[in-house]
């Protein structure tokens, strides 16, 4: 890959994620390997609606969170991941904002939600790998965001601690029209529809 310090062919490392150029182009490391990810207008502004209504809920819910996404990473099990929402303790944040640091460390993470890009590589990724490695990092709850044919969302949580390995139950979706509930990591209620609505 053009652009990684030191080698061309890998196997890649986070100090070849950070030397490449912006360029408007967002790169996730796993297994070694450098990904580049898709861009589409539709998932950039579903994606910011969905941190807009989390941030909503969280400050109605007085929940001492911070909800931010791409471009901050997420270590993992398997390299660094950039979701497009993500939520963490706000003391967490602050911290990170001292450090300087991009990278948040994934078991503090409380929800994450990626937003598919259909047809794409990255679909069957958010759909299948990031399901395996955000259980193994712990988060405890993991949403999927469907835009086509309309806005829906899969919810996600961690199993119990009696489960063998870190995995999680099989989730509902919600569909516009409907209205997704959650209680944790705070209470939030919406319909997905908003996800794709102009505001």
């Amino acid at each position: 890959m053009s652009g990684a310090a030191g080698h061309a062919h890998g196997p890649y490392t986070l100090y070849d994620l950070d030397a490449l150029p912006e360029e408007g182009r967002r790169h996730e490391l796993a297994d070694g390997w450098l990904t580049e990810l898709p861009g589409d207008l539709w998932h950039d502004h579903a994606a910011e609606r969905l941190r807009e209504i989390l941030r909503e809920a969280a400050r109605r819910a007085d929940a001492s969170v911070h909800v931010a996404g791409a471009p901050r990473e997420v270590s993992t099990p398997a390299g660094v991941r950039r979701p497009d929402v993500f939520v963490v303790g706000r003391d967490v944040a602050r911290s990170a904002l001292e450090r300087q640091a991009r990278t948040y460390y994934g078991p503090e993470l409380l929800l994450v939600a990626e937003v598919v890009t259909p047809r794409t590589g990255s679909e069957r990724t958010d759909r299948v790998r990031k399901v395996a490695e955000y259980a193994a990092t712990g988060i405890p709850h993991y949403w999927i965001v469907d835009l086509e044919p309309r806005p829906a969302v899969t919810m996600l949580e961690l199993a119990g601690p009696d489960a063998r390995e870190p995995l999680y139950r099989p989730g509902r979706t919600v569909r516009a029209g409907e209205e997704v509930t959650a209680a944790r990591p705070f209470p939030v209620r919406f319909d997905p529809a908003r996800l794709s609505e102009m505001e």
